[in-house]
This record gives C-alpha cells, sequence and structure tokens, in this order.
C-alpha cells in the first residue's frame, strides 16, 4: 500500500534550486546536557558547537520521542509513524529497505544520499551510499558496513589516530564522502553517532575533562520522588543502592562497602563525567563537520539538524537510561540552523515529536510528504509561524515490560501543563517484552508548579476535572492514530478497571 502511494508524491522544483540537508543525530544525548538547554549541567560547559547551531538558528523547548528506545525512534524518524503503525515498537524491531520513506523520497528527488554512522535497523539501508555500525557497534576500532559489496558481509574496519574512537570514525567516513560528492546535485547527509549510548567510551583525550569539576546533583537524586505508582516498587536502574539488582555503582566500580549516601555520590560523579566526555567528542565531531562544510562553501545553504533518538536519566529520580515517560527520558534537542530562512538564536515552544521528523526532512528536499506519515512538518514553525490548529498534545507509549532496566510498558500523553501517565505493565505480544507483570497505575503531574515531576497528584480531588479531561484526550488521540489496544484484550480488561 504505502510502496504504490510512494510513486504519486509531488516534487517542488528543480534539485539544483533545493538546500543541502545534514541530519546529526546522536544516541541518548539528553536535551539538559546540552548547554544551550540552560540545565544544571550547562555551567561546564558540555557542548559548544551544538550551542553555536542554537544561536544561529533555532531551538525547540519542547520537542519528545514517541517511544524512548533505539531502535523503534530511528523507524520512526524514517517513516514519519508511530511504533504501533511502522511495527517496530520493540528493539527486536527491523525497517525493510521499501519502508525506509525519507530515504527513498528524498533519493527519487533528486538528491544523493548517504546514510553513516549507527542504523540499528537490521536491514540494509536504503540510500546511495551508506557505513554503518553492525548493531550497537564498539566504541573503538570499529567495524563498519560499507555499500558497494553485498551486505552485510561488507565490512570495513576503523582504526589509527584519527579513527580509532567511533565518534572521529564516523565524521571521518562523512568528511571522505562529503569530499567526493557530485558538487552539482545537493546533498542529503544522516550522520549518526553512536555516542553518548551507556556504557559510554570516550577517546583517551578526553580522559582528564572535567577531572577537577564538582557535577551538580538534581535534587531527585536524594530526595526520591514518591510517585505513587509502579516506579518506586524496586522498578528502573539505580545510581545508588535502591536497586540491588541494577545500580550504577557496580558498573562504575564503586566500593560496596561505601556507606549509602557516599556510595550514590561517587557513583553519580564518575557516571556523569564519564557521560560529559562522550558527549564532547560528539560536539567535536560536530564542529569538525561544520569546518568541513564552510571550508567547502556551503555551509550556509545547508540546512542542519541536530537531535537525539531519545533522551535519558541523569540521576533524576535516581534513575539512568531511558524508557521513562518522565521528562529527561522523553524529551529530545531539536536544533535548527538555516541562516536566511531560520531565525538566528529563535526558540519555539510548540509540542513537536519525532513523527514530525520525516515530514519535516521532506519538505525541505521539496518533496511534498504522504499521507500516511503522522508527522507534521515544523518547516512553518521554522518560519516563525505560528499554527493555530497544531497539537495540543504529544502521545508516547513504551511497550517493552520490563526489559533491560525493570521499566513496566506503559503510555500517556504530555500537554503544556500536565502529563498522564498509565503503567499497566503487560507483556502483550510484543518481542522483547518480559513476562513480568506489575499492578497497573496512574501517575499525573502538574508541570506548571511541578515541572520536576516529584508529586504525583492522580487521585487528588482537586485535579478530578482535569484528569476527566486529560483522558478524554488520551483516548481520541489513540483513537486518531490507531493505537486502540483492540487486538489487547487482556489490556483493555484492565484498561475498563482501572480507567
Amino acid at each position: 500500500m504505502y510502496v504504490a502511494a510512494l510513486a504519486a508524491v509531488p516534487v517542488a522544483g528543480s534539485a539544483a534550486d533545493r538546500p543541502n540537508i545534514l541530519f546529526l543525530m546522536s544516541d541518548d544525548h539528553a536535551a539538559h546536557a546540552l548547554g544551550a538547554y540552560d540545565g544544571r549541567l550547562a555551567k561546564l560547559d558540555p557542548t559548544p558547537a551544538l550551542d553555536g547551531l542554537a544561536r544561529d538558528g533555532m531551538l525547540f523547548e519542547n520537542a519528545f520521542c514517541t517511544n524512548s528506545i533505539c531502535t523503534p525512534s530511528r523507524a520512526t524518524l524514517l517513516t514519519g509513524q508511530y511504533s504501533h503503525v511502522n511495527r517496530v515498537t520493540t528493539l527486536s524491531g527491523h525497517l525493510e529497505g521499501d519502508r525506509q520513506y525519507v530515504a527513498n523520497l528524498i533519493r527519487d528527488a533528486g538528491y544523493q544520499t548517504a546514510m553513516i554512522g549507527k542504523w540499528h535497523l537490521k536491514r540494509e539501508p536504503s540510500f546511495d551510499y551508506y557505513c554503518v555500525l553492525p548493531g550497537q557497534g564498539s566504541y573503538f576500532n570499529p567495524v563498519m558496513r560499507e555499500s558497494g559489496r553485498p551486505w552485510p558481509d561488507n565490512l570495513r574496519r576503523f582504526s589509527g589516530y584519527d579513527s580509532s574512537h567511533s565518534s572521529d570514525a564516523i565524521v571521518k567516513a562523512s568528511i571522505e564522502w562529503l569530499a567526493r560528492r557530485d558538487r552539482k546535485r545537493p546533498f542529503f547527509l544522516m550522520h549518526h553517532f553512536k555516542a553518548p549510548h551507556d556504557n559510554f567510551e570516550n577517546a583517551e583525550r578526553y580522559d582528564f575533562l572535567y577531572e577537577d569539576a564538582s557535577v551538580p546533583e538534581p535534587a531527585s537524586l536524594w530526595k526520591v520522588p514518591n510517585h505513587g505508582s509502579v516506579s518506586t516498587d524496586g522498578a528502573g536502574t539505580s545510581i545508588g543502592k535502591r536497586n540491588a539488582r541494577r545500580n550504577m555503582g557496580h558498573h562504575m566500580f564503586v566500593d560496596p562497602e561505601l556507606g549509602a549516601e557516599a556510595y550514590k555520590r561517587t557513583a553519580y560523579q564518575r557516571y556523569l563525567k564519564k557521560y560529559l566526555r562522550t558527549v564532547r567528542g560528539v560536539d567535536d565531531g560536530v564542529a569538525r563537520l561544520l569546518a568541513f562544510l564552510e571550508e567547502d562553501g556551503v555551509l550556509d545553504n545547508t540546512v542542519v539538524l541536530y537531535t537525539s533518538d531519545q533522551g535519558f536519566m541523569l540521576g533524576e529520580h535516581d534513575y539512568i537510561d531511558k524508557r521513562w515517560m518522565y521528562e529527561e527520558s522523553q524529551r529530545i534537542p531539536l536544533l535548527v540552523r538555516y541562516p536566511g530562512a531560520v531565525a538566528a538564536g529563535s526558540r519555539n515552544d510548540d509540542l513537536v515529536n519525532n513523527t514530525d521528523l520525516a515530514p519535516t526532512l521532506l519538505e525541505l528536499a521539496g518533496v511534498t510528504p504522504p499521507s500516511f506519515m503522522q508527522g507534521r512538518s515544523v518547516v512553518p514553525l521554522l518560519k516563525g509561524r505560528r499554527l493555530e490548529d497544531w497539537r495540543e498534545a504529544t502521545y508516547y507509549r513504551y511497550w517493552m515490560n520490563y526489559a533491560h532496566h525493570d521499566v513496566p510498558a506503559h503510555y500517556g500523553i504530555r500537554t503544556k501543563e500536565f502529563k498522564l501517565i498509565f503503567f499497566y505493565g503487560l507483556p502483550l505480544d510484543a518481542p522483547g517484552a518480559r513476562e513480568s507483570t506489575t499492578t497497573p497505575g496512574w501517575e499525573l503531574y502538574d508541570l506548571r508548579r511541578d515541572p520536576r515531576e516529584a508529586r504525583n497528584v492522580y487521585g487528588d480531588p482537586a485535579y478530578a476535572e482535569e484528569t476527566r479531561r486529560l483522558k478524554h484526550e488520551l483516548l481520541r488521540i489513540k483513537a486518531e492514530i490507531g493505537d486502540t489496544d483492540e487486538k489487547y484484550p487482556e489490556l483493555m480488561a484492565i484498561r475498563q478497571q482501572h480507567w
């Protein structure tokens, strides 16, 4: 159905008149770990190059993912569809070439296309050129699959002073491709860092970065909120000793004989410094790419977009990793630089999500997004327009019940003022989901008064009317996007009981 529809997608203008597009994506880079987002880590100056993109272009203050996990997020990027529609709900999913819509449509519009770095979608990339990590890939001396020979045996190893770390290797591969590209045609390059995905490994030159710094701690590292739901019941990977089975003290080789406070503080400082050192490698890589484009004379005719596949918990709520619908995990950075079209230093507070990225990339390339894409192009927002019919709530669903980091399956919506989450904790039929179940529970946060989500107000009589309204809106959005749960009788029964 979708493949046939692609042939009818109109293209505006000639390829020669359209801008180059450089789409930069990292893995697990939380928005509050960019200086431009002015979070608690900003004083450490973790991202000078990315902050420059924000100064030169637009920063989206309310950008979110719809399923905070790597493979589903990347499938949404290429399809413009929610996980239940593109059928990539868990890490076990894959995306065939004919469903890599963004790549196919932009190539058919006359662009030369390349995908370099982390791929994680298991099938061969549908780009003119690719050089991608197999699976998660290695941080050091990475092997990548490079186009030109039959997939999946087309391996190329990177090593040496300029490419022994994956971030350097991915930058090297991108610059090589940019240097030999056809300059008579516009390019579309998806440059995807592996970093700073856990387990963090930085290049050796960053080993002493932040050595003498004290990384600011979130208040909820110590005063863990009583969410009043499953998230307080041993779920989630802890920084300290709260989760005896899964905590970062183990990973950071903290002396288990330390008291609880010293153990947590030591684990946090080691963990955050390792993360930020890995982030700096990403930022320096972005600086190298931008410098190449500037020397090549095409930087200002190139739309540069930066984002992450999802956010990341950095000690907030005494958690690490992603998956949760809490702010630090759900929120993604989104920066767009395009001089002459996007005002320097501009900001936008509309609710955008990663289903919007595919139609945005298509419109930038002069391609009308196909109707089966569920997101909306943010190009009008980039031009400073306010759209009265823009979404008032963004949907989220995490499917991988208690997999990897003890996070129960859940879904919900976020408006500018509230967040409503339903933890149903059932494995359903999703591959990769464990058989663990949990007592279903609701969480509601008033983000106006409680932006750090420290107090669950679900059940508070003062919020009864707001709760009813948000539940109605949640059901409306689920119906609108086709995620009604009707094929899951067990979940429907739980909904009837707990709604």
